[in-house]
């Protein structure tokens, strides 16, 4: 006996260093991803998996709604080549090429990935300005010919006039923390930090921006900033939709040509309920939403969203400039489109690291951002994102560490790669949906800790604890299982007979609940509270038989003997009933019909053991006492009772303060039976219920004796006086008062009372 305790003894201990290390391993990277420790790596592999699912599902087709008029090499050709020369090009030819765009080919919308901060003095204006102004300035004729050719020097001028009656974008960049210079002028706000206070989101810090003329500016229809956010990887994922400067929020150039082709209708803040976070109101959630005009666009906690990259370079169509200047593009080409005017010149520096590719134009970035805000197809990194990853590596983690030391190396590879599986299809799966969940350090995670088991001799295995697992582990809690692994010897599924507590748990009025619920609402409501109720079984020792719709049938006393079955059953129910309190607050909230439970709960001697047919077994319980527990439980209601007691129950807790309800024949049985509605332990119930305790006993003693008018009047006072102790149990007694008096029993009558239904 002392050979087989050190043998077990040693086993576990052989057992502890892999569990506690494979639960370090597990913690370490759940700190990682709760933020209280960086892990570049992780940021690096997280960026990598991302672009790998983007370029999976991108669409890969050219968009035709958006064109991008491209200030390229040949645009930049001097005139003789049929370009235009260097950049910067004198604005009477831009004005040109506005007028080009939408006198010539009726485009819709113009937008300008390019910035215009300072005045085009390329005429000679500003020189003919100083004379008109100093040497020549009494000179009459030279005033009166200067006023007549100004207009055509003022290229800024002419420039700002074709914006006339057009949707015309104008680009503008903000400037990193640390340069505060402000050049040009910005465009309206959208939103002011009353609107949208700081405290709800996580801003990037801008103290200086540089702006277009105020000229031009105030000629456009709006503006946008052009700002991305690099990651740490040097790659462009992300575009912020919104940035705060001064107290002020200004939309990307994307957003504002989304916007104006909508109609330039108000932008709307919105929660994670999709709610309009209202001005001035204490909020203390996030904005998780824009809405543009009806298309709802999903931002972060720094307001920006994911590029909707539809593949690599020019999945857009491009047309030079020059030649969209020189007319040699057929009106079809354009008639009707989303115009971006920007640039694939390697020398003017607009060429970006992104997902899909190492030189990829910034303008082609934000015609990405137009249509995925047109077609709503803006990937969403949700708040609750990082902590369903924590809790995803908190969770797996934890079964992978705890479950695999007790696998069979098969068994052990197949579990993590099933879990493996299901963890990159659920976070593809999201994806598709438009949801973009973290993966790496998941990922990381059931890797390690596979491996780590892998390596710490994973093919030394307890057969007798697989065995006890497979038998035991669907009925009992893990810890239990445990337990019974001490000792496998003194287990098996055989039948035997014992005494047991059995219980059954049943939720009133179920049926008119699902009628009043959909399929899916339906299953998530059942889980809510089976879950909880099962833990309190788990918690107090119990064997689940069986989940029978929204009833649940458990026993105490076995596989383990249990000495005190009666009181863990009867703790159970009144756990559950606690649990039900807590369950009732949630469904309200959530809009969900709270429940009432019926609870029965019966010991006595059962066969217990593994019954069935030989197609299919279950280790259940069977005899007179399962029966009775059965019909306790639909009895509960008739009592107004949560819990109702058998005799032999009742018995085996000497210190319980119980109210003898009646006695009773159930269906199917001809011997009565008294039975019990538990108040609660010695020391746990209150003074009122010790009183109408009392008083009961006495009534229901003048009852049994057939003295009808003293059991009237003593359980007319229980109401009177203590309604709250028997409002159903009461007035039931009354109306089987008021029935015996015109009916009487006879000397026979034993008190009890026959139930003809279940």
């Amino acid at each position: 006996m002392m050979n087989r305790i050190d043998n077990v003894l040693l086993a576990l201990k052989k057992r502890l260093p892999r569990l506690g290390l494979g639960l370090i391993i597990a913690l370490l990277f759940a700190i990682q991803a709760g933020g209280w420790i960086s892990l570049p790596l992780m940021d690096r592999l997280d960026g990598i998996i991302y672009d790998v699912r983007l370029r999976l599902t991108a669409p890969g087709s050219v968009d035709p709604r958006v064109v991008i008029v491209d200030i390229d090499e040949n645009s930049l050709r001097e005139r003789e080549a049929g370009g235009e020369g260097r950049w910067p090009w004198p604005r009477d030819r831009l004005a040109l090429l506005v007028n080009r765009l939408n006198d010539d080919y009726n485009v819709s919308l113009v937008g300008f990935d390019v910035i215009f901060s300072e005045r085009d003095e390329s005429s000679g204006i500003r020189t003919m300005d100083q004379l008109a102004n100093s040497e020549l300035k009494n000179d009459a004729g030279f005033q009166s010919q200067y006023a007549r050719i100004k207009p055509l020097l003022d290229l800024d001028s002419q420039f700002a006039k074709s914006f006339k009656d057009r949707l015309i974008i104008l680009g503008y960049s903000f400037l990193n923390s640390g340069d505060q210079q402000k050049k040009g002028t910005l465009p309206p706000e959208v939103f002011t930090t009353a609107q949208i206070p700081l405290s709800i989101v996580d801003p990037m810090k801008r103290q200086g921006f540089t702006g277009n003329l105020a000229q031009l500016q105030n000629s456009a229809t709006d503006g946008g900033h052009i700002n991305p956010i690099v990651d740490h990887d040097g790659i462009l994922r992300r575009i912020p939709m919104l940035v705060e400067y001064e107290g002020k929020y200004y939309e990307s150039l994307g957003l504002a040509s989304a916007r104006a082709l909508l109609g330039s209708l108000p932008l709307k803040a919105l929660d994670g309920d999709g709610q309009e976070i209202a001005p001035n109101t204490n909020y203390f959630g996030a904005v998780e939403a824009l809405d543009v005009g009806g298309a709802i666009l999903p931002v972060d906690s720094q307001l920006a969203s994911y590029i909707p990259y539809r593949g690599p370079f020019k999945s857009f169509e491009y047309i030079s400039a020059s030649d969209v200047l020189n007319k040699k593009v057929p009106k079809e080409k354009l008639e009707g489109k989303i115009i971006l005017i920007g640039t694939t010149a390697p020398g003017l520096l607009d060429l970006r690291a992104t997902p899909v590719g190492n030189a990829y134009p910034g303008v082609e970035i934000h015609a990405n951002m137009i249509t995925g805000i047109l077609d709503g197809t803006i990937k969403h990194a949700p708040l609750w994102a990082s902590a369903a990853n924590l809790a995803l590596i908190v969770v797996l983690g934890l079964v992978m560490a705890l479950v695999l030391p007790f696998l069979s190396p098969l068994l052990g590879t197949v579990f993590s790669l099933i879990t493996i599986a299901l963890v990159l299809s659920l976070n593809l799966y999201s994806y598709q949906q438009g949801i973009v969940l973290p993966l790496a350090s998941l990922l990381a995670t059931l890797l390690s800790v596979y491996l780590f088991n892998i390596a710490y001799g994973y093919f030394v295995e307890s057969k007798n604890k697989r065995l006890i697992t497979g038998l035991f582990g669907q009925y009992v809690p893990p810890e239990l299982v445990d337990e019974m692994a001490q000792n496998p010897a003194n287990f098996n599924m055989e039948g035997e007979s014992r005494e047991l507590t059995i219980l059954f748990s049943d939720v009133r009025g179920f049926t008119t609940i699902s009628e009043s619920l959909d399929a899916k609402t339906l299953s998530e409501f059942i889980n809510a509270f089976l879950t909880p109720f099962t833990q309190v079984i788990y918690d107090h020792r119990g064997t689940i038989d069986k989940y029978m719709g929204d009833c649940i049938m458990a026993f105490w006393g076995a596989p383990i003997k249990d000495e005190n079955h009666a009181r863990h059953g009867l703790q159970s129910a009144f756990e559950m009933l606690k649990a039900m309190e807590l369950l009732n607050a949630q469904f309200i909230q959530k809009g969900w019909p709270p429940i009432k439970v019926g609870i029965g709960l019966n010991s006595g001697r059962v066969s217990v053991g593994n019954m069935g047919s030989e197609i299919r077994l279950a280790y259940t319980v069977m005899g007179d006492a399962v029966n009775l527990a059965s019909r306790l439980e639909g009895i509960t209601k008739e009592y107004g009772a949560a819990i109702i007691i058998g005799h032999d129950t009742r018995l085996q807790l000497p210190d319980l303060i119980a109210r003898e309800v009646d006695k009773v024949r159930v269906k199917g049985k001809d011997i009565p039976v008294q039975i019990y509605e538990p108040l609660g332990f010695d020391g746990t119930v209150s003074e009122e219920q010790l009183a109408a305790l009392a008083l009961f006993e006495n009534a229901l003693n003048a009852y049994r004796m057939q003295d009808w008018a003293t059991a009237q009047s003593q359980f007319e006072h229980l109401m009177q006086h203590y309604p709250a102790t028997g409002e159903v149990l009461y007035p039931l007694y009354l109306e089987r008062i008021a029935h015996l008096r015109d009916n009487p029993p006879g000397a026979q009558w034993d008190g009890s009372f026959t139930f003809t239904k279940k």
